[in-house]
């Protein structure tokens, strides 16, 4: 999949994120190569992480959490306006229906082309959560029904699971991300919160370049599941 319509500049990208930093970790590359393409990006915290902490008040480290996304977006070349954050509780995110009308309006509101998302076999409970929330949202969006869901139906042409904590098994898309590396790598080291006890900078380094030289696809690559496909994006 590769090759860029020229209409570029009018695509909108969609990141389901279930706390920040995933969306960095499973596609932090493809944001700032989208971004440097011309293309919209917005970025949805489903929860600010505020359980990434045995030790620091959930209060607090959810403040601190939010700050170190914003400094994060702004080194991919994202703005504050570009980040949503929904506030559900990291740890406890549920497939519900307020929930999903929630999503299904965001959708319809951005009217992206491509959305991406946890891909459905992460490990992670809230980013099995998130895929089935962000997936259904993307399926309902398009009808002409909900009328509990505010804007005007919206049919998301292309959506791409990501890896986070569980790498995927069957590689369906690969993205060269070799230029944008140290751009993810230098967004990522903003979660200071969360590398003081993972070091998840090395972990997703490797990762990326064990997908490279696997693939022969470049020197680091993102890989994702595809979920749904209408043209090359």
């Amino acid at each position: 999949m590769s090759g860029i319509p020229k209409e570029a500049a009018r695509e909108r990208v969609l990141v389901f994120a279930p706390h920040p930093d995933d969306d960095i970790i499973g596609c932090g590359g493809s944001i700032a190569k989208h971004i440097q393409q011309g293309r919209e990006v917005t970025v949805v915290y489903m929860t600010s992480g505020e359980s990434g902490s045995t030790t620091c008040p959930k209060i607090e480290l959810a403040k601190i959490r939010t700050e170190e996304a914003v400094q994060a977006a702004k080194i991919l070349g994202l703005g504050e306006q570009d980040l949503v954050f929904l506030g559900k509780p990291d740890g406890y995110l549920l497939y519900s229906k307020d929930n999903i009308i929630e999503l299904i309006t965001l959708i319809r509101d951005k009217r992206p082309n491509l959305v991406y998302m946890p891909h459905q076999n992460d490990l992670h409970k809230d980013h099995v959560v998130t895929h089935e929330l962000a997936a259904e949202a993307c399926r309902r969006s398009g009808g002409p029904w909900f009328q509990e869901c505010t804007g005007q139906p919206w049919n998301v042409e292309n959506i791409l699971g990501y890896e986070v904590w569980t790498p995927l098994q069957e590689l369906s898309y690969i993205e060269d991300i070799s230029d944008y590396m140290e751009i993810k790598l230098e967004a990522l080291n903003q979660h200071e919160s969360q590398l003081r006890d993972i070091q998840y900078e090395e972990g997703i380094k490797g990762l990326n370049q064990y997908r490279g030289i696997m693939t022969g696809k470049g020197n680091y690559c993102e890989c994702f599941q595809v979920m749904r496909i209408s043209r090359i994006f």
